[in-house]
């Protein structure tokens, strides 16, 4: 892997990221904002349910196929 390859956001997970989680915190974002985690296979669904049962998961997309939201 070099510098560039994305890394999954779970503690501790070195290996390569295949999918973006994008979420949001009501209580502490504006609705249109969107933080990311990035995921690989294996902690794609405890990282989806972590945000999930909190409310903030809004999309769950292939990395390949993430576009970063444009600026208003």
């Amino acid at each position: 892997m070099s510098d560039e390859t994305p890394i999954c956001s779970a503690k501790g997970c070195r290996a390569a990221a295949t999918w973006v989680l994008a979420w949001n915190n009501p209580k502490l974002h504006t609705p249109e904002r969107r933080k990311t985690w990035l995921a690989c296979e294996e902690h794609l669904e405890h990282l989806s349910q972590f945000l999930g049962v909190r409310g903030f998961l809004k999309d769950v997309v292939l990395f390949s196929e993430w576009e970063e939201p444009s600026a208003p």
